[in-house]
């Protein structure tokens, strides 16, 4: 990280001549501008402007109507982005630059825009702080690295799509050695823009990777996912190569995830943890993990946003299936880690890799206070295969999770009547968009046989 005033010293003496000045928009990508280092030495570090309409467009940045925060027939004004000077760090894999993250404040009453999300899963965060606790996260980044570049996969038309490796390379040091020229700089270079990483290693598929980030207050946890995210995507494309993440980029492969692991702290010291417990739970874990079950159709569509996420979703590829926790098992979709020891936590193997880690944190939070408050009681663990049984399901499609979205009374009550409705709308944008498109698969299967 950088203070303000080493910053300027930067500045000064030419080491840093460009600010990347970026929100994080409803996908959870980086959004914004690229600042002369002086003029934002010189004022800008107080404010600048963007298009509302970066809070309301679809992974191609249209323009869908239905959303009450903007429209086409309110113009489409600014939003007041805010630089959060506490966030000033190197992008060491870019010369002579550095980012800021910026809060999204509405232009007239310069207060938070609600349906942001840093603002979102910022509001989660005070409830707790509120509660005496601190919302302790870490997150998992999966995905696929291939052969060829973005322009090259681009201009195939994406298809006959090629994986870096040959086979399934989990764990395996002989074909991660051969991504080195990939891995290596990412870990390297974020380790220098201030990101704890951890390591990386290969996943369970050809092709694929995994890079974990050590765990820290939730705010910082979705900056470091927003942050690696696009950094692996520049890093990668600097080395000639493409990386995605989307969940299911082949029905052949298994997916990609963002597993999100949780705890709560209080004064500095763990309060899952209880160690009269036969598994460590304190009496809150137990609270929290309730919440997180009964409530989790409401949250899923901000674990799985989109038609693909839930592709990812089947037997026997580690992806979960069901609503349902065990101890140490990788087949449910909440699993306990670290039982019996001070690092007691709950691991949500739900989300995808394409998740936004600030609304994905900020409904698990959300669904976790309402366990507390409730005083919610949780059930014994499932053990053994949780793929065997048919209770419990996750949403099977995007749609089922709008609607659970939609009826969600602790959402809204949490998040706000805005916020939901916003983020209602925009899956709806999505499967609105799917069912319009012809896809080669209906071609395919029944050109001639239908």
């Amino acid at each position: 990280m950088l203070s303000f005033d080493t910053f300027k010293d930067q500045v000064a003496d030419g080491t840093v001549d460009t600010v990347l000045v970026c929100l994080v928009d409803m996908q959870g990508r980086l959004m914004g501008k690229r600042f002369h280092a002086k003029h934002f030495v010189n004022g800008a570090w107080e404010e600048t402007h963007c298009c509302n309409y970066l809070l309301a467009t679809d992974l191609a940045m249209a323009t869908p109507d239905g959303y009450a925060s903007t429209s086409w027939e309110r113009g489409y004004g600014d939003y007041v982005m805010k630089p959060d000077l506490s966030t000033l760090r190197p992008v060491p894999w870019l010369d002579c630059t550095v980012m800021v993250m910026c809060d999204v404040l509405d232009h007239h009453t310069h207060e938070d825009v609600s349906h942001s999300p840093r603002a979102i899963l910022k509001k989660q965060v005070n409830r707790l702080k509120a509660m005496g606790y601190d919302a302790m996260c870490a997150t998992e980044l999966e995905f696929f690295l291939f052969a060829k570049s973005f322009d090259e996969i681009r201009r195939s038309g994406f298809r006959d799509l090629e994986p870096i490796s040959g086979y399934n390379e989990d764990y395996n040091i002989l074909q991660t050695t051969r991504e080195e020229h990939v891995m290596r700089p990412i870990r390297n270079h974020l380790w220098d823009a201030g990101l704890p990483i951890e390591n990386s290693k290969g996943e369970a598929e050809t092709g694929q990777e995994e890079l974990n980030i050590k765990y820290a207050a939730a705010m910082d946890t979705a900056e470091f996912h927003t942050i690696a995210k696009h950094a692996i995507k520049e890093i990668a494309e600097q080395q000639g190569h493409a990386v995605t993440f989307l969940p299911k980029w082949s029905h052949e492969k298994v997916g990609s995830s963002s597993h999100v692991h949780q705890s709560l702290w209080q004064d500095g010291k763990p309060a899952f943890f209880d160690e009269s417990d036969e598994l460590g739970m304190s009496a809150l874990m137990k609270n929290y993990m309730a919440g997180l079950l009964k409530y989790a159709p409401d949250y899923t569509a901000f674990m799985a946003p989109y038609i693909n996420s839930y592709k990812r979703f089947m037997k026997g590829t580690f992806a979960p299936t069901r609503i349902i926790w065990s101890v140490d098992n990788r087949t449910a979709g909440y699993r306990l880690c670290g039982d019996g020891t001070k690092a007691i936590r709950v691991e949500c193997r739900i989300p995808g890799s394409d998740m936004n880690p600030y609304l994905a944190m900020a409904g698990m939070l959300a669904a976790g206070i309402a366990g507390i408050e409730e005083g919610l009681e949780l059930q014994a663990p499932t053990r053994g295969d949780v793929y065997q049984g048919d209770t419990g399901m996750i949403p099977g499609t995007l749609r089922d999770a709008a609607a659970a979205l939609k009826g969600s009374a602790m959402l809204r009550k949490a998040l706000g009547d805005d916020v939901v409705d916003h983020y209602v709308r925009a899956a709806e944008v999505e499967i609105e968009d799917f069912d319009r498109v012809v896809t080669d698969y209906e071609i395919a299967r029944g050109f001639e046989r239908a």
